[in-house]
């Protein structure tokens, strides 16, 4: 009989193994599916922080670039009034320049 006693304690034993090799699988299944599930989330929150910082940079670019065509036309407009101050300057005083070479190209030293 201590047989038998034995022989239906081996069966609850592997009985328990295979009911403890059920729960680790589904653990490791549910394990497997959050991190699948983590991953994607994952994902999609780096694309969404990626396109909102790409919409951002755009956005930026275009206030900067309308901005860069206005200092091109204000910088544009300074250089201009510059050349024609400077051409009124030397027109000035040109006929001063031109005198004063001659005194000294025609004034001999002794």
């Amino acid at each position: 009989m201590e047989s038998s006693g034995n022989h239906g304690g081996i069966q609850q034993l592997l009985a328990a193994e295979q009911e403890a090799q059920q729960i680790v699988n589904a653990a490791r299944t549910a394990k497997m599916a959050r991190l699948k599930q983590a991953k994607e989330e994952a994902e999609t929150e780096v694309a969404e922080h990626k396109d909102s910082t790409e919409h951002g940079f755009q956005r930026k670019l275009e206030e900067t670039s309308g901005d860069s065509g206005a200092n091109v036309k204000r910088l544009e407009q300074e250089t201009d009034a510059k050349i024609e101050q400077l051409k009124n300057e030397a027109s000035r005083i040109s006929r001063d320049v031109v005198d004063m070479l001659l005194k000294h190209v025609t004034t001999v030293k002794n």
